[in-house]
Order: structure tokens, then C-alpha cells, then sequence
């Protein structure tokens, strides 16, 4: 008798850990599916950046690194499981000086650059549902002047409920005949239709 109620009890306990692996072997077989179709959604993000000049001057006409705080405002179309195209756009909210290192010629000038905004029409291809890597070309905007630029960057995002994403960016911008910059940022994403 006693025999018989530990086999019955382990009987019992196989088949109940065998119905809980089949439960949740279906909800990952589910969740995989889901994550395997794709939609063609829109996505707004916003991010808080730091601009880096390495040709930046101060007032008396030294060089100087600056560090410059900037907004960073990004519309995204994911039309393909690993491809997208979008408008993102840095907004320096600072007046600086800088040098034009990349300007043709041996002198070497220096300007300013009151508040540029720098819009860029960028490719992106996703090797992964987290990673980006983007490239684009754009301007750079601001009273003084404009630049034409190319964008490189590489973006990292983490899914959060209901459409949410929070994402981590760097990107290098080449100005023609101006100066570099690179920035780094912190921002969140909202998708939209499709997602």
C-alpha cells in the first residue's frame, strides 16, 4: 500500500508538470509567433542629446571640446522586417564658435552657429528587433550658414507595453566644408498603426 500511494503520487506529479511544460511551451510557441509577423508601422521619438565639437572656440579664439546640449526629434517608417526610412533632426540649443577644419584651403576659419537645426533623411537597416544602424543626408541650418552633412549612427531600442519604446542613439555628423560633430542621447519612441 504504501508503494502504491508514492508511485500514485509521482504519477500525479509528472502529469502535472508535464500539463505546466505543455501550457507554457504553447504560450512561448504563441509569443514567437506573434513576434514573427510584421506590420508597416510609424514611429515619433524624441530624444535628449550632448553635441561633441572637437574644432569648437571659445571667445578668445582658443580650442576648446564642447559639449553641447541638444533635442532630437525622429519620425521612422518600418516598412520591411529589417528596413526603414525616416526624417530624424538634432536641435542645438546653443549659440558656439567653431572652426571650419574641412573648409578647401589653408586658412582656417572661424564661425558661428546660432541654434542649428540639422534634419537628415536617413536609411535604416535592423539586423535585429533591437538594433539600428542608420545612414542619411540632410543640413545643417542656422543663421549664419548651412552646411550639407551626412548622418552614421547606430541606435539601441527596448520595447516597453502599448506601443512604447525607449532607445539609446549615437551618430557621427560629417559636415562638407565645415567641421564633424558626434552625439550621443537617450530617448523614448511611440509606434504607431500596425505594430
Amino acid at each position: 500500500m504504501y508503494n502504491s500511494t508514492i508511485y500514485h503520487k509521482k504519477i500525479l506529479f509528472l502529469m502535472l508538470l508535464s500539463s505546466f511544460s505543455c501550457f507554457f511551451s504553447n504560450k512561448i510557441i504563441a509569443q514567437e509567433s506573434e513576434e514573427k509577423t510584421f506590420s508597416p508601422h510609424h514611429q515619433i521619438g524624441l530624444s535628449i542629446n550632448h553635441v561633441h565639437v572637437f574644432e569648437g572656440r571659445d571667445d578668445e579664439g582658443n580650442r576648446e571640446v564642447l559639449s553641447l546640449p541638444a533635442w532630437g526629434l525622429d519620425y521612422t517608417f518600418q516598412f520591411h522586417e529589417k528596413w526603414a526610412i525616416g526624417l530624424h533632426t538634432d536641435f542645438i540649443i546653443e549659440k558656439f564658435k567653431v572652426e571650419k577644419n574641412l573648409a578647401s584651403g589653408e586658412d582656417k576659419e572661424t564661425i558661428e552657429r546660432s541654434y542649428p537645426v540639422a534634419p537628415a533623411l536617413m536609411g535604416i537597416y535592423k539586423p535585429s528587433e533591437r538594433w539600428s544602424f542608420l545612414l542619411g543626408f540632410g543640413g545643417e541650418f542656422a543663421k549664419e550658414d548651412n552646411f550639407f552633412l551626412t548622418r552614421a549612427g547606430v541606435e539601441y531600442g527596448y520595447e516597453l507595453p502599448k506601443g512604447w519604446e525607449i532607445f539609446g542613439t549615437v551618430s557621427y555628423d560629417f559636415k562638407w566644408n565645415a567641421y564633424d560633430s558626434w552625439g550621443i542621447g537617450l530617448g523614448i519612441a511611440k509606434n504607431f498603426g500596425g505594430k
